[in-house]
C-alpha cells in the first residue's frame, strides 16, 4: 500500500517535469491530453474492478501526469 502511494506521489513531480520540458507543445496537445485523461480514467476504473491493481496504478499515474500537463497548458506564464 505504501509503495503504491509513493508511486502515485511521484506522478506529480513527473507531470511538472514533462510539462516543463515540453512547454512549446502543451497548447498544441490539449486535445490529446483530454483523450489521455479520459482513457486513463476509464482504464483505471476497469482494471481496478477486474482486480489488476498494478495496471490500474499505471493508468492512474498516466492520469495524474496528463492532468497536470493539461492544466499547465492554460497557464500563460508557464507556456511562454
Amino acid at each position: 500500500m505504501v509503495v503504491k502511494l509513493i508511486i502515485l506521489l511521484m506522478a506529480v513531480p513527473t507531470g511538472f517535469l514533462i510539462s516543463w520540458l515540453a512547454r512549446d507543445e502543451l497548447v498544441v496537445g490539449r486535445k490529446w491530453f483530454r483523450v489521455l485523461i479520459i482513457v486513463s480514467f476509464l482504464g483505471t476504473i476497469w482494471f481496478y474492478l477486474t482486480g489488476f491493481d498494478y495496471i490500474s496504478l499505471s493508468f492512474m499515474f498516466i492520469l495524474i501526469v496528463s492532468a497536470i500537463s493539461y492544466t499547465k497548458s492554460f497557464d500563460k506564464r508557464w507556456v511562454g
